[in-house]
């Protein structure tokens, strides 16, 4: 009887210990913050993201105009096709050709000139500092211990809404 009193004392005290020195663990706590929306909230109204916006549109005006000429040659080409003129569909065929090397010359330089305005537009250094400092004050201020972005290959394969800081730093970065 003294044995098994005196184990069960000795396992409540493990359990006791045991349970004390989990609850002293340091738990990790971690934070996301989805950078693309946070950029997009500030600088939706800006100068800079009004001109991406119109040469993004001027551009897509381009390709359209440059893909109806290019339908209109093909109908051409079709009719001469039809009626058997070789050398007329000959001379579209060439047009055609040439058109088309140019709108894809043009889409290829287009879509490379609005990829650097916006990476240029997201790299604001000022802004980022901010940023950087704006998301260490919200995760301490959280008891977080790391902060991770959405954006990036593979840089979270899982995580619980909960702890998803974006709208705190957006609302930070207002004050």
């Amino acid at each position: 009887m003294k044995n098994l009193k005196r184990n069960i004392v000795v396992t409540l005290f493990l359990i006791c210990a045991s349970a004390l020195m989990s609850a002293q663990q340091h738990i990790t706590n971690f934070g996301i913050v989805d950078t693309n929306k946070v950029y997009e909230h500030f600088f939706k109204n800006s100068s800079a993201i009004k001109v991406y916006e119109q040469k993004k549109n001027d551009m897509q005006k381009e390709v359209n105009k440059k893909t109806e000429e290019l339908k209109k040659l093909k109908e051409k080409k079709d009719q001469c096709d039809e009626l058997g003129d070789k050398d007329g569909a000959a001379k579209i065929q060439t047009q055609i050709r040439e058109k088309t090397e140019y709108l894809k010359d043009y889409t290829t330089t287009k879509n490379l000139e609005l990829q650097n305005l916006k990476k240029s537009l997201t790299e604001s250094n000022d802004f980022y500092i901010k940023l950087s400092k704006t998301i260490k004050r919200v995760a301490e201020n959280e008891g977080l211990s790391m902060v991770l972005s959405l954006q990036g290959e593979s840089a979270i394969l899982w995580y619980s809404s909960s702890v998803d800081i974006t709208d705190k730093v957006i609302k930070e970065l207002e004050k």
